[in-house]
């Protein structure tokens, strides 16, 4: 493969050509001078102050074509260098933005496998709401027609916030019945309280009573015996004498 195939740069192919173009007239002037001393080797006599003036006019005005060249290299050369250094600077700002954007694919690549695994976490999730026992959903929809057409995610949501608003009725009803329970104790100790304390005057009382009993008892103990002395006395004072 020839070297212009492989650079297809237009500044560099004019550098090449100025280069070649550069290279052509030295070789024109290695020739004329290669024919000047063969001319000046063949000859027997000297060349004429003529001909040889003529000669380094030919060769200053080869030269000078040589030195436009060059001159012409050189602006090229430069201009390609500067053109490289360009294009390194470029080449560098590029890499750098793609190892840029590469990290931040990278970063996406990361961040993309983090919320699949919290999908996949959601996805899997042992809900609470699964395991709630609630109305079934015919149930639901018998007293709730409004949410025939919902879907899943929306009837799931109506049946929690349906069940939420049932509990706080059932737990509204139980504290209403808890207080009245209280209520009732409170009463019912109340009662039990004065039952007692009336057990108590009641026992006082009977005491009381058996005590006065125990009295009347004793008098007509005590009556009755001495109405037994009494009838005893008088039985010896009738005995007839012998």
């Amino acid at each position: 493969m020839a070297q212009e195939d492989l650079i297809t740069d237009p500044a560099l192919l004019s550098v090449l050509d100025a280069a070649a173009r550069a290279r052509q007239q030295s070789l024109a002037i290695l020739d004329l001078l290669e024919d000047y001393h063969q001319q000046t080797a063949s000859s027997s006599s000297p060349p004429s102050d003529e001909a040889t003036l003529e000669q380094q006019l030919a060769l200053s005005k080869q030269q000078k074509v040589l030195h436009t060249h060059l001159a012409q290299l050189r602006g090229l050369n430069k201009k390609a260098i500067l053109n490289t250094r360009t294009t390194k600077q470029e080449t560098t700002e590029a890499r750098q933005e793609i190892d840029s954007l590469h990290l931040q694919l990278q970063n996406l690549y990361y961040e993309q496998s983090h919320l699949r695994g919290e999908i996949a976490g959601c996805e899997g999730y042992d809900h609470r709401h699964r395991t709630l026992p609630m109305a079934p959903i015919s149930d639901f929809l018998s007293t709730h027609p409004e949410h025939a057409e919902s879907s899943e995610h929306d009837l799931t949501i109506a049946r929690i916030h349906d069940e939420h608003k049932a509990r706080l009725e059932l737990e509204e009803q139980r504290l209403h019945l808890v207080k009245r329970k209280e209520a009732l104790e409170r009463e019912t100790k109340g009662k039990r309280d004065e039952l007692a304390k009336l057990d108590g005057d009641i026992e006082r009382w009977l005491g009381g009573q058996e005590a006065v009993r125990k009295v009347f008892e004793a008098k007509e103990r005590k009556v009755a015996a001495q109405k037994e002395k009494e009838g005893g006395q008088q039985g010896g004072s009738q005995t007839p004498q012998v």
